[in-house]
């Protein structure tokens, strides 16, 4: 196999995976699941704002982490250009679904499938349809925003820390640079997802749900951060292992090249600003 040829087949293979992780993610976002309840445990009851609260979190904070482990990845043997190519293929993917689940919600529902009957009583499946994806479209909103802003930050982040530290430290630039874009990612997808689409979907539906206080989607925002801060450096393993299976299939020699290439690029877009 050619040099062009792993280069081609690496990024197609880190390029779908970012993209179905992402989109993944968007669409399970709209469930609020209790960590500890999940593994059996009783809840952890942390002190936020004045109140208490557990790791309730968005499902989407099971594969976030993924997504900016691998833009760290394709950072390193892509650069700029690699991420800003799949940030924002990305965006756009995550439009077209939010555009796709609109037009969804807007047909009209065949009769025989509006009511299922089922052993707590009838579920109107045609309302149930819209209040999921009706949220989940305010989280595809909300993500969308935020991921693109995350990119740019984690992105910025990472080459300042490798420019700092030099090719050793994989871990200190990879997590460092996910722990500060996490912040922002999950403050800003929270916020607009679960506060301001809330109430917007309040006033314009009697079956939308109650719009979320300000406290409770703060507090809910540092669970999760601190939920993937903990998962950014428990996946540094990870980071270490697909790096070791990545040099291994492009060889040392085309491995070290692609990573001086992707370094070089911010090298001179730096020089060219200044």
């Amino acid at each position: 196999m050619s040099k062009q040829d792993k280069r081609q087949k690496l990024f197609l293979v880190l390029g779908a995976f970012f993209l179905c992780n992402a989109l993944i993610a968007e669409f399970i976002g709209v469930k609020i699941f209790s960590a500890e309840a999940t593994l059996g445990l009783k809840p952890f009851e942390i002190p936020v704002f004045g109140q208490t609260y557990s790791f309730n979190m968005t499902a989407g904070v099971l594969l976030w982490p993924v997504v900016f482990v691998f833009t760290d990845i394709i950072n390193e043997y892509f650069g700029k250009k690699g991420v800003r190519f799949f940030s924002w293929l990305t965006a756009g993917l995550i439009a077209y679904a939010y555009l796709m689940v609109l037009l969804a919600m807007n047909t009209e529902s065949a009769d025989f499938w509006k009511v299922k009957e089922t052993t707590s009583g009838p579920l109107n499946m045609d309302m149930a349809f819209n209040a999921i994806f009706g949220q989940g479209l305010w989280i595809i909103l909300g993500s969308l925003i935020a991921f693109l802003f995350g990119q740019l930050v984690d992105v910025f982040v990472f080459h300042a820390l490798k420019k700092k530290t030099g090719e050793g430290n994989i871990w200190l630039r990879a997590t460092g640079s996910t722990l500060v874009s996490q912040l922002f990612d999950s403050f800003i997808v929270l916020f607009i997802a679960f506060y301001v689409g809330n109430r917007i979907n309040a006033n314009l539906s009697e079956t939308a749900p109650n719009p979320w206080s300000m406290e409770l989607v703060l507090s809910i925002c540092w669970v999760n951060y601190i939920y993937k801060a903990v998962m950014a450096i428990v996946m540094t393993p990870v980071l270490y292992g697909v790096h070791y299976l990545i040099d291994r299939f492009l060889g040392k020699e085309l491995a070290e090249s692609m990573k001086r290439e992707a370094h070089l690029g911010y090298e001179e877009a730096a020089i060219t600003k200044a």
